[in-house]
């Protein structure tokens, strides 16, 4: 279980260090959602800019299974690697949002 909480704790950093980012047009509400309980992990914006609304997840990672699922992935760069570099094997990283006919084309776990 001592991994499981280092992901934890991983993904938690992971999403207070996005969560410091604001849009820099509009008011949008930037939300990190933490549900440690039920390892749901999630940042969204919510707001206006301009007419437009703006509402959605940014980032949605979850844990179960023993594993790190990347549920939605809306950073630039990708967190995947970054998940990596603080400390979860790749073998333990699931790039949900890829379909599974593709997952064995990454260098992720499949499922």
């Amino acid at each position: 279980m001592g991994h499981i909480n280092d992901y934890r704790r991983i993904v938690r950093d992971l999403i207070h260090k996005y969560a410091r980012f604001r849009p820099s047009v509009g008011e949008v509400r930037v939300e990190a959602i933490l549900d440690e309980t039920n390892d749901h992990y999630e940042l969204m914006y919510s707001g206006w800019t301009g007419n437009q609304r703006v509402h959605g997840s940014v980032l949605h990672i979850d844990i179960h299974d023993g594993k790190v699922w990347i549920e939605h992935d809306g950073t630039e760069v990708g967190v995947a690697e970054e998940l990596v570099e603080a400390g979860i094997p790749r073998d333990r990283i699931v790039l949900a949002f890829k379909h599974p006919d593709v997952r064995p084309l990454t260098d992720y776990a499949t499922a």
